[in-house]
């Protein structure tokens, strides 16, 4: 059973779609009609939204079930159920492609290089490529680190929802997120992360030929935080 099928029922409420990040994403978008692509596109909310203002949208990810509901809600945005390592196989020039939600984050880093070699040649020129994943660098130092609990509620009951990394090292770490109710467990899966610091992002960006647009900590454009559970926003630009 994929992770949507067993956690559908709290998934809104733990992803919802945020106005911040749609508009923080159009203003890379450029005109209606442009095509764009969301690399780890979950239930698709941002592929719809943009294909409702006219964009050619297309959203891939690799769980089989988020596909079929995106399909379901938004099928005038396209969707395929794609590895993000087989992005450069999503067809097409695109005007703007993001990776956001720490998806990046699930690449070991000798696979990173070459998923931001084929996001470059998916991109037409002048295009703009957004990803945001943890910052990492805030966690230097840390071998483990909880976030806080959320309480979340659906059809009238409630549970809540625990996230938690251990064992961190500069390459990898485990990642560990449950839903409990009351004392039962609803969900618990556990899955490995590849952290990389911004200096690593970078280097990455300049040879793959990117222009660093900007840096931020949360799609509201705040400056970066050296603070542990705090995001890392990355504009690039094509030359």
């Amino acid at each position: 059973m994929s992770f949507y099928s067993k956690f559908s029922e709290y998934y809104e409420r733990v992803f919802p779609f945020r106005e911040e990040v749609w508009g923080f994403l159009k203003r890379y978008a450029g005109s209606s009609g442009n095509a764009l692509l969301d690399v780890g596109c979950g239930p698709g909310h941002y592929c719809g939204r943009f294909a409702r203002e006219g964009f050619r949208a297309t959203g891939i990810d690799l769980d089989e079930a988020m596909i079929d509901e995106a399909k379901h809600h938004y099928p005038d945005a396209e969707f395929r159920c794609l590895d993000m390592r087989r992005v450069d196989e999503a067809g097409g020039k695109f005007s703007c492609i993001w990776s956001i939600g720490n998806v990046m984050a699930h690449l070991p880093a000798d696979e990173l290089a070459p998923f931001i070699s084929n996001i470059h040649a998916l991109l037409k020129p002048g295009g703009y490529w957004i990803m945001q994943v943890m910052n990492w660098d805030a966690l230097a130092g840390w071998t483990d680190y909880d976030f806080p609990t959320r309480t979340l509620t659906a059809d009238g009951s409630s549970a809540t929802f625990h996230r938690r990394y251990s064992s961190i090292t500069p390459e990898s770490l485990r990642f560990t997120f449950s839903l409990q109710q009351a004392d039962a467990v609803m969900f618990d899966e556990t899955v490995m992360l590849y952290p990389a610091g911004l200096d690593r992002y970078l280097s990455w960006r300049e040879e793959a030929g990117f222009r660093c647009e900007g840096i931020y900590s949360d799609f509201n454009g705040s400056p970066l935080k050296d603070v542990p559970g705090t995001g890392l926003v990355l504009v690039f630009r094509k030359e």
